[in-house]
């Protein structure tokens, strides 16, 4: 008869209910009992995953062959090898049967069965450090990983494991099937880019050739601390985007700038997104990521049978990249620049024309906004121009109002509001706006932080997989091609599966 691998584990339990019994459980508090649970609790488990891999050891059947993708057939069978797994538990091993032939890899079945990963690693450490990684540094997830498991991986282990937790991103998305939408559906394109403070090796080449240009002009730096202005040259843009699918709805100038409080109370909400997709990445080019946007958005409309509406902030690259995209593609895309950036511009013009704090500037730049979104962009720049001249304005005062009617004409064909609100469109950049700051701000621009290109892209990566609400599916499907690729390719036939 076999002997019985769970008899410590058996043991470790009547322990714990022999104390939770007695009288020194008795007089604890809740939290002491909590403390001392979680501890011994801990033990248990990992003594249970233990025993579980010691009896698969002893149950492990020998096949006479294994033949490996490489067409190598294995007959020699060595049992009682073994390696380390850390898990979520703690460390435990695992014995399995190696079958070799010579001058070829062994291949071990047993761990095909148990889809171990090829690092010591488990893969619910390597969930948990995409979780935690994703809401603070590194630091931080390996502080959260050690008070859940009672220990955790180096620093650069967890930062290792997240870039293997998001290889699978990319692929993921190229393969999701979003769910029809009718031909009436918006398709909304956004984009926007951020910049995140790198590593000097992992600099694009023209900012690292501008950083050392001004080092090479000397000047004091802190030891502890990026110097003031220094972040400028030690950035790297990341391309940020989200594509969403909406109905349209009608709207006028009022409904966007209310001029009295009936407007207010009487104004149309706007298109409200849903299948929200965000992306971005740190690595690949704004010509990359605006590739794999209109991927997705041919993925919802194949038949380029919709409305596809592009919402951008105005970046001249980034508009070129997107018509250059869109007539290789062949598809009609309405581009939209975001009202709230050109309302920022015409509150540099306010301030030419009105002292700091002046309440008729704001009564002045509403005036001005609903013009603008009543398709008179080009009017209203000349109107500026004008008053400013009749003011008699000094060109340093009046720079702000110059600026805001360049911006006017020069974007002035992406300003048709009038036309986008008759048609129902959005006119606002708010969803890509507040990637930005999920996706970057809030967790690659902290304090100190300098990354690498492999970290920064992995976090990113990840981040959007949580913000687009698909990391339970992603997961999953990292699981299968990271099986697929660490297993199932070194077999020629699922043999191995029967072992």
């Amino acid at each position: 008869m076999p002997p019985d691998v769970f008899a410590d584990s058996r043991g470790r339990f009547e322990s714990l209910v022999a104390m939770l019994s007695g009288a020194e459980a008795a007089a604890s508090t809740h939290g002491d009992l909590e403390e001392r649970l979680h501890t011994d609790g801990m033990v248990l488990l990992r003594g249970l995953l233990q025993d579980h891999l010691s009896l698969r050891a002893v149950q492990e059947q020998r096949v006479d062959a294994i033949t490996g993708s490489d067409g190598v057939v294995r007959t020699r069978a060595e049992r009682g090898r073994t390696r380390a797994l850390a898990t979520v538990f703690g460390e435990v091993e695992v014995e399995r049967i190696v079958y070799r032939a010579p001058g070829a890899p062994g291949l071990n079945p047993a761990d095909m069965a148990l889809s171990l990963p090829r690092e010591k690693h488990s893969h619910g450490l390597r969930r948990r450090a995409a979780v935690e990684a994703v809401r603070g540094s590194f630091d931080d997830a390996r502080a959260a990983i050690a008070r859940s498991c009672g220990s955790a991986p180096g620093k650069r282990q967890v930062e290792e494991l997240v870039q293997r937790a998001a290889m699978d991103v990319d692929d993921f998305y190229r393969h999701q099937r979003p769910e029809p939408a009718e031909a009436d559906t918006l398709l909304v394109l956004t984009f926007d880019a951020k910049g995140i403070v790198m590593l000097p090796a992992h600099l694009r080449e023209a900012t690292r050739r501008n950083a050392a240009r001004k080092d090479a002009a000397g000047g004091q730096r802190l030891a502890s601390r990026l110097s003031s202005g220094e972040k400028r040259g030690r950035k790297r843009m990341a391309e940020v985007a989200a594509l969403d699918d909406a109905h349209p709805v009608a709207r006028t100038p009022l409904d966007i700038i209310p001029a009295t409080a009936l407007d207010r109370e009487d104004k149309v909400k706007g298109p409200v997104a849903t299948g929200k997709w965000v992306t971005a990445s740190v690595r690949d080019s704004c010509k990359d990521v605006v590739a794999t946007v209109f991927d997705e958005a041919e993925r919802r409309d194949p038949d380029h049978a919709r409305t596809w509406v592009v919402l951008v902030d105005g970046a001249q690259h980034q508009l070129e990249v997107i018509r250059a995209e869109a007539e290789h593609r062949k598809v009609t895309v309405h581009i939209v620049c975001d009202i709230v950036h050109v309302i920022e511009y015409v509150w540099k013009a306010a301030w030419s024309f009105f002292p700091p704090g002046d309440l008729a500037a704001e009564a002045w730049v509403g005036e001005q906004t609903r013009r603008i979104l009543a398709g008179k962009p080009i009017k209203v720049a000349a109107a500026i121009r004008q008053k400013a001249t009749m003011a008699g304005l000094a060109p340093a005062k009046r720079a702000g109002a110059d600026k805001c009617a360049d911006y006017l004409h020069a974007k002035a064909p992406y300003l048709d509001y009038g036309k986008a609100l008759t048609a129902g469109w959005p006119i606002a950049t708010g969803i890509v706006e507040g990637a930005c700051r999920y996706l970057v701000k809030d967790r690659m621009d902290i304090t100190g932080a300098r990354w690498s290109l492999t970290g920064a892209e992995a976090v990113l990566k990840l981040r959007a997989v949580h913000a687009s609400g698909d990391f339970d599916a992603y997961w999953q499907y990292h699981l299968q091609r990271e099986h697929l690729r660490v297993h199932t390719i070194r077999y020629r036939d699922q043999l191995a599966l029967a072992a």
